[in-house]
């Protein structure tokens, strides 16, 4: 279903910028679409449909009311989300305000990786959850895309992070950050109950019944996924404790946020494989695989 095909060079709106990608990286949504879930009902009218959100590149063209950047600037973003973001491509339109400076001193893969999954785990747990110094947070899928920026962004804020992954992945998941680790292949979490303020879930089923059984009262499931049960839902009320979903949404001062995290360091994308751009349907082979540490980025010739 993923084709490579020439189009025209598109058009810019006052408030948009032409940026000439250096390098994007896919996302699970990304996949999920492609297979026809996810965003593919929201832009089932806007075929032939460009998949991408997370791009970095260089300005090459800004709008007659773009202030903010100049051509030949280097910067990155989570672009048109929840929108069409047409980021599979050499050269991609974006509203400024979606976007940021790349920082200097990483690289193109590394900033497009830090775009939608990064902007998800602040917004979840900064925006939303408003955790902060001794907060007891649970990041199931530690060392996946959202989960490794999860890990980092929780203990920026002071948070107690217990993170869950494979067992082989058990270093790089202690690595980032987290205090604990949990092998969910080897070790069991049958017996924990009442441990964590905050959980951030990346699965669904059972995996969300083991999170109300694990949340405190009170507490609050972050999960990534919205196939949320309403007998999951009334569970967790009985605890006093929230399950919460929501899409990720394009937004500047956290874009903002992204980069300076980046920039000095505190923030840190790991960068699983980085394919060439024509090796998109490989790309998304390998994503689909389930195993990626990091993310997975493409870059251009």
């Amino acid at each position: 279903m993923l084709k490579e095909i020439e189009i025209e060079l598109p058009e810019i709106l006052p408030n948009e910028v032409l940026i000439r990608n250096m390098a994007i990286s896919i996302n699970p949504v990304d996949v999920r679409t492609r297979a026809g879930s996810a965003m593919a009902s929201f832009l089932e009218n806007q075929m032939p449909l460009t998949l991408g959100w997370d791009v970095s590149g260089v300005v090459e063209k800004v709008g007659s009311t773009v202030t903010e950047f100049k051509i030949g600037d280097e910067v990155f973003g989570l672009i048109n989300f929840l929108g069409h973001g047409k980021g599979y491509a050499e050269y991609v339109v974006a509203p400024s305000n979606h976007l940021a400076f790349k920082p200097t001193n990483i690289t193109h893969p590394e900033s497009a990786s830090a775009c939608l999954a990064a902007v998800t785990a602040w917004q979840l747990l900064h925006n939303y959850a408003k955790i902060g110094k001794k907060t007891k947070i649970l990041v199931n899928a530690a060392s996946g895309g959202v989960g490794h920026y999860a890990v980092q962004i929780a203990k920026q804020f002071g948070s107690i992070v217990t993170g869950t992954s494979s067992l082989k992945n058990r270093e790089f998941v202690l690595s980032i950050g987290a205090d604990f680790h949990i092998a969910h292949d080897t070790e069991s979490m049958d017996g924990i109950f009442d441990e964590f303020d905050i959980i951030l879930d990346a699965f669904v089923g059972k995996s969300i019944d083991d999170s109300i059984r694990m949340i405190k009262p009170g507490g609050k499931i972050l999960s990534l996924l919205p196939m949320v049960t309403e007998e999951q839902r009334a569970a967790a009320a009985q605890k006093g404790a929230l399950i919460h979903y929501e899409l990720v949404s394009s937004n500047e001062a956290d874009m903002q946020e992204i980069a300076a995290l980046l920039a000095c360091g505190h923030l840190v994308s790991h960068i699983y494989k980085v394919f060439p751009f024509s090796e998109m349907q490989a790309a998304h082979i390998e994503l689909e695989k389930g195993k990626t540490v990091g993310k997975i980025a493409l870059s251009f010739p």
